[in-house]
């Protein structure tokens, strides 16, 4: 079994593009409320390519706009700034790793459970009086150490895949035995060398260890939405998730059991909506 080195990993990620600058500027101010929408758009606009994405995706099904979206501005005024920032984020990320280099790895899947821990993880943090855009950030941008892996080391990856599969354990598990390291990590090196926050870097690399001294809050958000995420994707209906949910360690988080079934409630509509209109 080929085990990949952390000085592999760090090469690969200085190989990759560079996120566009306004993206940069976005996550280094995900957490500020007085961005310059004006400025926003007008830097936005700038990147065609990134523009054509971001107002594909603001008029896909999923946000439902009654009139078709045709600039970057408008789109500020119909779904407001912070969810616009979302889409541009994503719609940025999507472009950096190409698809096809591993078999048997869906890009499609993989961007539909990450916006969906986006979506639970904002939920969350509204329960918490935790900052919702930085939560749904995270979540968003918490597996992006797998898309390098599929990208730099396919093949090998297809054998991390075969494991999972074989012996019904999780990614993380199997990456271990298979390459000897975890997309967490190969995370964190993506996230320094990107330049995100402290923060969010966090995040990243502890979602799977929370409890890992030195992490902040974020990572246990992180987590719970991670562990919801997926078990939403193996459930067809809400009463069914019920029993797995409630083995989780939320109440670490201060969460009540009101607070819980209220966020579960708008993970599962979300989830089904994804389900049915999202086009990555």
């Amino acid at each position: 079994m080929a085990q990949i080195a952390i000085q592999e990993i760090i090469d690969d990620v200085k190989d990759l593009p560079t996120l566009p600058a306004v993206v940069m500027e976005i996550l280094n101010n995900i957490d500020k409320e007085n961005l310059d929408t004006m400025e926003l758009a007008k830097k936005v606009t700038h990147d065609i390519a990134l523009t054509a994405k971001t107002l594909r995706y603001a008029n896909s099904a999923y946000y439902s706009t009654v009139i078709k979206v045709t600039t970057i501005q408008q789109a500020i005024a119909i779904l407001g700034l912070n969810t616009v920032q979302q889409i541009i984020v994503t719609a940025s990320l999507t472009g950096c790793f190409p698809e096809n280099n591993c078999r048997g790895f869906s890009h499609k899947e993989f961007w539909k459970h990450s916006n969906i821990v986006a979506i639970v993880a904002k939920s969350i943090a509204s329960q918490l009086n935790f900052n919702q855009d930085v939560a749904f950030t995270a979540g968003l941008l918490h597996d992006i150490g797998i898309l390098v892996l599929v990208t730099y080391h396919g093949a090998d990856y297809e054998q991390v895949l075969a494991w999972q599969a074989n012996h019904q354990c999780s990614r993380f598990e199997a990456e271990k035995h298979v390459i000897g390291i975890t997309h967490a990590i190969v995370g964190e090196a993506l996230a320094n060398q990107w330049n995100f926050s402290e923060q969010m870097t966090h995040a990243i690399a502890g979602h799977h260890h929370p409890e890992t001294p030195g992490l902040r809050f974020l990572a246990s958000i992180v987590n719970l939405a991670d562990h919801i995420g997926h078990i939403l994707n193996t459930h067809e209906k809400l009463d069914d998730v019920m029993p797995d949910i409630t083995a989780l360690p939320w109440e670490k988080l201060g969460l009540t059991h009101s607070s819980l079934n209220q966020i579960l409630t708008h993970a599962s509509k979300e989830f089904q909506h994804l389900q049915e209109s999202v086009d990555l």
